[in-house]
């Protein structure tokens, strides 16, 4: 069964930890590219093989969720590199149920931060298997058991440390596998090519004298004996279950204790897992094909000037050309040029597996959420939109290019990291986030995708809801006497502009026959 060796994760971490660094080194040790980008901008530099829009390679940040799949051994990996910035956390929550499991990167100075927390949290609602990469001990960090302690204080996770840092900053010589009790010695290979370092066997190995001071050594010994005396051993039943973090140390942007991580993940991470749906769960090992579309993103082309669907399978097999139900509309889709991806790189795919993640071109037709059967009534659970926290009307240079920045706006708010709203009252488009640097990333694009330019000015608005009720009749009279503070989204559902909090619970007070919902199911 082809799926059982997929293995399919996101990376997660707070920014600046070196998520996206340690994607591109985990590409590199899979053989998928030959010279890893650094991920800061810097003239005459390499860009990061996923981080390939514009704004991303000249702020030298990740803001949306890149799909790379390569084979590594017998394995194939679909590795999504998820935003680290907490204003993109919508898409990070959205691809985080795309995948079976996750590696959380720590910044070693710094331990857990708020946007690892936040992360964190979605991936425990989920249940979803963690392993821990430890990064940056090549520069000065907590020390090693301080860490443990805090991953298993704060995130009430038991730790199992499969690797061991020697030293730190400036002194820092390797790792010591203490499942396999190997200790490599790397050499610094800062930035591109893998080069292969010393490897000794135990702890005690007396040929460890001769390259590792006395002092470093002897504490080096002493936290060994204290790991194997202290933490209990790799149980897998307790990973998968998402109770116990298998932990490695490592420095990523020097390529230690990377293919360590790359050999766990296909040693220990899960194969393809149950898909929570309606009105039923879905098995990877079923015949029948099915997916769902996490993510959409345009123009990731710009010759083509396409828009992209990308389709985690959850059962069956893909074969090109094959013919599917698009169920939110009950049409029949030929698949005949969905892609595999290396970041924006690809290529056809003539068959794909559970734990696959297809990308399908199309014109606006597939939404995120939507499902695709062999003709089984289905709906994916879990896939939600939020409610947007920050509000700015858009206002156009040229008035007469309000087609293109309609068309625009909503092409990109399919996307899911924004949201629009056409007031009742005939005023013109807001646009709703819930990060502030979004609004830099929609000028930006507007401006060199769609080639509209404009502004943005603030509104009085801080907060939406959705709204639903029973009766139609109950909305369509709210609607008329609120229709100052009421709009529509892109998918014609009506939503409740608050000005405040306290506007908001007057108004949900004064319509108990009304929900007002933060969330909406995409379905």
């Amino acid at each position: 069964m082809n799926f059982l060796s997929r293995r399919t994760f996101a990376i997660i971490s707070h920014p600046d930890a070196g998520k996206t660094t340690l994607t591109e080194k985990l590409l590199l040790f899979g053989g998928a590219i030959h010279l890893a980008g650094a991920v800061k901008a810097r003239k005459g530099g390499q860009s990061a093989r996923s981080d390939w829009m514009a704004i991303e390679k000249q702020r030298g940040i990740s803001v949306t969720a890149s799909v790379m799949t390569f084979e590594y051994g017998e394995h194939t990996i679909n590795l999504l590199d998820t935003p680290g910035h907490k204003d993109f956390s919508e898409d990070t929550y959205r691809t985080l149920t795309a995948v079976d499991s996750a590696v959380m990167v720590l910044d070693g100075a710094k331990g857990i931060e708020t946007q690892t927390l936040k992360l964190f949290e979605v991936c425990r609602l989920r249940d979803t298997p963690i392993i821990t990469f430890i990064n940056k001990m090549d520069r000065e960090a907590k020390e090693p058991f301080e860490l443990l302690d805090e991953i298993e204080k704060t995130l009430q996770l038991n730790v199992c440390p499969i690797t061991w840092p020697i030293g730190m900053g400036d002194r820092f010589r390797g790792c010591f596998n203490l499942a396999t009790d190997t200790l490599y010695l790397f050499d610094s290979s800062r930035g591109s090519q893998i080069l292969e370092g010393s490897q000794f066997k135990g702890a005690n190995d007396p040929a460890l004298d001769e390259h590792i001071p006395a002092a470093e050594l002897e504490k080096f010994r002493e936290e060994v004996a204290m790991v194997k005396a202290i933490y209990p051993r790799f149980n897998a039943e307790h990973y998968l279950e998402g109770h116990q973090t298998p932990v490695f140390f490592g420095s990523a942007v020097n390529n230690f204790g990377v293919k360590e991580l790359l050999e766990a993940l296909c040693a220990m991470a899960p194969s393809p897992r149950v898909q929570a749906a309606e009105p039923r769960s879905v098995s990877p090992d079923e015949p029948k094909f099915t997916g769902f579309v996490f993510k959409i993103q345009a123009n990731m082309d710009k010759n083509h000037r396409d828009r992209i669907a990308f389709v985690r399978i959850c059962s069956g097999k893909y074969t090109r050309g094959m013919k599917v139900l698009h169920v939110r509309s009950g049409k029949t889709l030929a698949l005949n040029n969905p892609v595999l991806f290396l970041a924006r790189e690809r290529e056809l795919a003539e068959n794909a597996y559970p734990g696959d993640i297809l990308g399908i071109p199309g014109h606006g037709h597939l939404h995120i959420g939507d499902a695709l059967t062999e003709g089984e009534q289905l709906y994916f659970t879990g896939i939600p939109s939020f409610a947007p926290e920050l509000f700015q009307r858009a206002r156009l240079d040229d008035p007469l290019k309000s087609k293109q920045l309609k068309a625009a706006l909503e092409q990109l708010s399919e996307e899911g990291a924004s949201q629009i709203f056409k007031p009742l009252d005939g005023g013109s488009w807001i646009i709703g986030v819930v990060g502030a640097l979004q609004f830099d990333v929609i000028s930006s694009r507007l401006e060199t995708e769609y080639g509209v330019k404009g502004s943005f000015e603030e509104v009085q608005f801080t907060t939406a809801r959705w709204l639903k009720s029973k009766d139609r009749k109950i909305l369509d009279n709210f609607s008329e006497k609120n229709k100052y503070n009421t709009a529509t989204d892109a998918s014609g559902a009506l939503a409740y502009l608050a000005p405040n909090a306290w506007h908001l619970d007057r108004i949900q007070k004064d319509y108990p026959d009304i929900e007002f919902l933060k969330t909406r199911e995409n379905r």
